[in-house]
């Protein structure tokens, strides 16, 4: 079995799906892919059904019965990757924000440079997003520094959603504690990481906003990141972020 997993999580994604999977299985570096789909009523599902016949054996899909949030669709494909052999796992938009070819670049910041977590991240070396208007910019760049000025962390791009976890850190963080579900998810995942004493790598990277289907993207998603940062910074102080085994 490849030791590279990316988990695809979709709902309404049928212009995207087939193309992202054909670049991710087109690059040099092998990756397994593991699509989490919440019951498109778009067909999504049946084209990576189709799929999977092609690409036996390195393409997965798990269907479940409804739209239940990004959280717990990477919460439910990490458990589906732990329970096999992979190494790093790697969590990545089905809609082309994310460069498929930079997953290379974060599985090689872990596997290569010493990372435990690699995040693409779009404000490292300042502001690297295409096709945003300019309020969204701002509003994701400035969450971003309001989320670090209250947790402590030191990452330039606390919600960034393209990220390639090493295998030790997803069997070390409790993931049944996690309980977000939105950009607070991404939030509370790297935020866990570092307070078990993780190291996480910043790899820079261009986002692009989708040109087709329909964001996801909505105000109860975003006033979850800005309430949840203090629940989270809480819960650190009455120290309840706690490894699910030693370390």
């Amino acid at each position: 079995m490849n030791k590279r997993l990316v988990i695809i999580p979709t709902y309404n994604e049928k212009e995207n799906i087939e193309k992202i999977l054909r670049v991710v299985f087109n690059l040099e570096t092998e990756f397994d892919a593991l699509v989490v789909e919440d019951n498109s009523p778009d067909g999504t599902a049946e084209i990576v059904r189709k799929m999977m016949d092609e690409f036996k054996g390195r393409l997965f899909m798990l269907e479940r019965e409804g739209k239940q949030g990004l959280g717990t669709a990477y919460i439910t494909g990490f458990k589906w990757a732990l329970q096999r052999a992979y190494e790093y796992i790697c969590e990545m938009d089905a809609d082309f924000s994310h460069n498929p070819k930079d997953l290379v670049r974060l599985y090689d910041a872990c596997a290569s440079q010493g990372a435990d977590v690699a995040v693409g991240s779009r404000y490292i070396t300042g502001v690297n997003v295409v096709n945003w208007p300019m309020s969204r910019v701002l509003m994701s760049y400035y969450a971003s520094k309001y989320v670090r000025v209250v947790t402590g962390l030191n990452i330039m791009d606390t919600t960034a959603g393209f990220v390639c976890w090493t295998r030790k850190v997803l069997e070390t963080i409790d993931l049944d504690r996690i309980k977000f579900v939105g950009y607070a998810f991404q939030i509370e995942m790297k935020y866990t990481a570092v307070k078990l004493g993780y190291q996480v790598m910043e790899v820079p990277i261009i986002f692009t906003d989708r040109t087709e289907g329909t964001s996801k993207m909505n105000k109860g998603i975003f006033t979850e990141a800005i309430f949840g940062v203090i629940q989270l910074r809480m819960r650190s102080i009455f120290g309840k972020v706690k490894p699910v085994k030693s370390i």
